[in-house]
């Protein structure tokens, strides 16, 4: 199961052009985390294979191996990610916080229709 894992996580991260510090940097995880997962030597916490699938805007059943293409988010929700990673850490929480904003704002109110 770790290396089937490993090669899915590894096509999901090529697929979306990333290197593996990049990979880490998303999930908030160290760089050599990535390689053992990728190399099958170790297998992820659940906490941890959310984070990777987040990351990388695909389904925790395609990193397990239960359907054969990625969930995409769509162009606009790739670039949204590769910004998002490009900020500093200490201000990523700052844009997640407005971006939860902006959601709620769109959301119908009750009795609104």
């Amino acid at each position: 199961m770790a290396q089937e894992f490993g090669g899915l996580l590894r096509k999901a991260r090529e697929d979306k052009g990333l290197t593996q510090a990049e990979l880490a940097q998303r999930a908030g995880l160290q760089p050599s985390a990535i390689a053992h997962f990728e190399a099958g030597r170790r297998s992820p916490s659940l906490d941890n294979f959310r984070r990777l699938a987040d990351a990388l805007s695909v389904t925790l059943d395609y990193l397990l191996g239960r359907e054969t293409e990625p969930a995409s988010a769509g162009p606009v929700a790739e670039q949204l990610l590769r910004d998002f990673a490009r900020i500093a850490a200490k201000d990523q929480d700052t844009v997640a916080d407005f971006a939860r904003m902006l959601a709620e704002k769109g959301k119908p109110r009750k009795g609104d229709k």
